[in-house]
């Protein structure tokens, strides 16, 4: 595993230099905090693996937070720095021995992570209050460990909407459920079953692989053999790329529908125009969201990295809000954070991109859209 330490005092993309796990107390070397010393957040994202692809809109869109504290006070009074470290849970060093290391050696102040919630379950038992871990991504609800602080969306707020305004538009019978195997997958699957339940609709079909299978057409061929009407997609990254250029292939968006919380605008791409007819996803943010708040982040984000930027989504833009989060955290709860957790979301007011406010009311929101890829872009087309 490589850890990589990103001074923002630099030019926006350098990179200090490289750091492996036999190199950490090294690295630590004068860093025992003291007032006015660097602010250090371990940045966890998957740098390789299924989720891989997603590294690059999650740093550049960390880095603008942090370049945004430090033109104020930091956070604390300190300059903040990244240290960025792979948490794929193909990476060579479990993520949760460089964490240990890390803390041990007073190298980090705080954690953000946008990583599968198997990761995030991993780490809790290792992080133990010792320092703040703020979890960025959508997850399958229900993390209340103290210490941890969970601000993506979950299913009852994502996926049950978007299913029920799917149901209203197409009217399906029946349903296909498939995703990677591990906690989110599942749990969104076992709420998704109940939804549909409910809406009187059955489940035809519910399967899960490993990481990383190659080749997904002879699982589309058992997915159409089913006459499932619509497929929930629940796969990771590159994991679902490969399932959309089978389904593309197959021309089976002549025959279902599918719909993706985790297909963001990177998979788009990644799976081609050809391959995405008929496919919906539902989310707190995309890039092309048109509101006041998008407006100013995307023009800080390209203003900062160009207009070659990674391209904006909802798990990149996460950890902008992650970042903003904790700065604010530590604000309202300087001295009890480590006795707080994810219910303490509503009274922590940070600087949020997928927030809509009101002056009139002097409210904040947090809404839900259902997009449909239009080529390899998203067009929203309901606010759920």
């Amino acid at each position: 595993m490589t850890v990589t330490y990103y001074n923002p005092l630099l030019a926006p993309q350098s990179l200090a230099h490289r750091i492996m796990p036999s190199e950490l107390s090294d690295f630590a070397d004068g860093l025992t905090p003291m007032p006015g010393s660097t602010f250090r957040i371990a940045l966890l994202i998957p740098m390789c693996g299924s989720a891989g692809l997603w590294a690059p809109s999650c740093i550049s869109s960390a880095q603008v937070a942090v370049a945004q504290l430090n033109e104020a006070d930091g956070i604390s009074g300190r300059p903040v720095e990244l240290i960025m470290i792979d948490s794929a849970i193909e990476a060579s060093t479990p993520v949760e021995e460089v964490i240990n290391s890390l803390i041990e050696i007073r190298a980090i102040d705080a954690i953000v992570g946008m990583h599968i919630s198997a990761v995030r379950q991993n780490l809790s038992k290792i992080v133990k209050q010792r320092v703040p871990y703020i979890y960025t991504p959508l997850y399958e609800g229900g993390e209340n460990t103290k210490g941890i602080f969970a601000i993506g969306e979950t299913p009852d707020q994502q996926l049950g909407p978007a299913l029920e305004c799917l149901q209203e538009m197409h009217a399906i019978k029946s349903w296909a459920l498939i995703g990677n195997d591990y906690v989110w997958p599942r749990a969104s699957n076992d709420y998704a079953k109940r939804k549909l339940k409910d809406l009187s609709v059955s489940v035809a079909f519910e399967k899960y692989t490993p990481f990383g299978v190659n080749d997904m057409s002879a699982i589309v061929e058992e997915l159409e053999r089913t006459n499932a009407e619509a497929v929930l997609i629940s796969l990771v990254g590159q994991d679902a790329i490969t399932f959309n250029r089978a389904f593309g292939s197959a021309g089976l968006h002549k025959k279902m529908i599918r719909l993706s919380c985790a297909i963001e605008e990177n998979g788009l791409l990644a799976s081609g125009a050809e391959n995405l007819q008929e496919l919906y996803s539902a989310s707190s943010y995309f890039g092309a969201l048109a509101t006041r708040e998008n407006a100013v982040f995307r023009e800080k984000y390209h203003s900062f990295h160009g207009e070659c930027a990674p391209v904006l989504n909802a798990l990149g833009q996460s950890t902008y809000e992650g970042v903003q989060f904790l700065a604010r955290l530590l604000q309202v709860h300087k001295d009890d954070w480590q006795m707080q957790n994810s219910e303490c979301l509503s009274h922590v007011d940070f600087s949020s991109v997928r927030a809509v406010s009101s002056k009139k009311e002097r409210t904040s929101r947090t809404p839900m859209y259902l997009a449909k890829a239009n080529g390899v872009v998203f067009e929203i087309i309901k606010t759920l």
